[in-house]
């Protein structure tokens, strides 16, 4: 293959690992991020953030019941992905990693998604799965990033891909009736990822991964979103419904444009 020395590197921890963890290639991004969801989180619960963003973040099991989560969520949600150069920023979080990792001409998924997993709370927990399983496509990666600093159950595990092709081959027997007993199967074998603030973490979503209760005093918040390369087979779900493209090369748009001269 023709790359440098570096990118092999980095792709061969990607490859060996089923994910790498980075620092943010933008961190004024982030933070511009940050700001974004702390003036929603004002605006909705009309509080005001003491000391940095990440207190308010860490701590919103303070001014949030668990009864209430799943609402106050989806108006953050709501209200991110309607922020005009949400999804750029984003982008700019892990660009010249995706670059090296996916390619240069990428479709990105059309909302970035959010979780907040409150401190012993069970109604948001992410049981064992591959993306795979449900349809996405293998071509598919996951750009993570935490808004707090993220470790042991505040965090997420991932199947290392020895171990999940190791599970792929002995499925029927190890799966079980439910996902509890799937997990069991494979709890010994899970690596728990830490990722800080300021890091950003990209997996291949077609590892088994989830979370479990969070059981530390700080509540999880992170994002995630999809990228993949334009020209690479598609899942359930499409370019144009779930997927949109954002760094097409001149060479393509013209492509794609062209037809022969009429003869007839």
């Amino acid at each position: 293959m023709y790359i440098t020395k570096d990118q092999k590197e980095f792709s061969d921890e990607y490859l060996e690992q089923g994910y790498i963890i980075r620092p943010v290639a933008d961190l004024e991004a982030l933070e511009w991020i940050s700001k974004q969801f702390i003036d929603l989180i004002k605006n909705e619960l009309n509080i005001e953030s003491s000391g940095n963003a990440r207190d308010t973040f860490n701590n919103i099991n303070q001014s949030v019941s668990v009864s209430e989560l799943n609402g106050f969520r989806l108006k953050i949600i709501q209200g991110i992905n309607k922020t005009e150069g949400f999804r750029e920023m984003y982008f700019r979080l892990a660009r010249q990693y995706l670059e090296i990792l996916v390619g240069n001409e990428l479709a990105m998924q059309l909302r970035i998604n959010l979780s907040i997993q409150l401190p012993g709370d069970s109604s948001s927990l992410l049981p064992v799965h591959a993306d795979t399983w449900s349809g996405d496509s293998a071509f598919e990666v996951v750009v993570w990033v935490p808004l707090v600093d993220c470790y042991k159950t505040k965090a997420m595990y991932i199947l290392p891909p020895i171990a999940a092709n190791k599970l792929s081959q002995q499925f029927v027997e190890r799966a079980g009736n439910n996902s509890d007993e799937l997990y069991n199967s494979i709890k010994n074998d899970v690596k728990w990822l830490e990722v800080k603030y300021g890091e950003v973490l990209i997996f291949n979503q077609a590892l088994p991964h989830g979370n479990c209760i969070n059981d530390e005093l700080e509540t999880r918040w992170s994002m995630n979103c999809r990228f993949k390369g334009v020209f690479t087979p598609y899942g359930d779900k499409k370019i144009g419904e779930f997927f949109e493209p954002i760094t097409l090369r001149a060479a393509s748009i013209t492509g794609m444009e062209y037809q022969l001269p009429k003869i007839t």
